[in-house]
């Protein structure tokens, strides 16, 4: 096994601007690797938890799992309520595309239950919002559209598939 070095604090910032540019280049597995040694020397750093559990999101067309359970971990991270449904929000929201993007006989049924769940964190989100960011409600648009456009996205008969947290119905 290789011992792995350790990250200069001084280079965090730089750290996160390469994350981003992996994540951009859609290299999530990269991104992630430099957010775990990012919070190797600032635990909690709440921009590279942000940046992790959204590269665990761009895993999930991948492999859904652990990538899902792992984003979910990070959100109880979250030092702020209005992150904590926003990016909650965002794991569902992704979770509902990669379904989609997967297909299969109940994918239109699993991709609903999770956009549903989604708009319902949304909705949250808004309420602790500040009163010029609606990132929130764009992010529920959007779900409202796929949901109003797409006839094969509706609920099913048994959604007990999808796991429900944080109250999320």
């Amino acid at each position: 096994m290789f011992e792995l070095k350790t990250l200069a604090k001084e280079a965090i910032p730089s750290a996160l601007k390469k994350a981003e540019r992996y994540r951009l280049l859609n290299e999530p597995f990269l991104a992630a690797g430099i957010c775990l040694d990012i919070l190797q020397v600032a635990p909690g750093h709440q921009e590279a938890l942000i940046m992790l559990l959204l590269a665990h999101t761009d895993k999930f067309k991948q492999t859904l799992y652990p990538a899902f359970s792992e984003a979910e971990e990070i959100v109880d991270q979250l030092n702020d309520q209005h992150c904590k449904h926003y990016y909650r929000g965002i794991i569902y929201e992704r979770r509902a595309h990669a379904h989609l993007f997967q297909g299969g006989p109940s994918a239109g049924e699993l991709a609903y239950d999770c956009f549903t769940k989604a708009m319902s964190a949304y909705e949250r989100a808004l309420d602790t919002c500040d009163p010029g960011n609606h990132d929130a409600t764009l992010r529920w648009n959007t779900c409202a559209r796929i949901l109003n456009n797409n006839p094969h996205v509706k609920p099913g008969h048994d959604t007990r598939g999808v796991e429900v947290t944080d109250g999320y119905e």
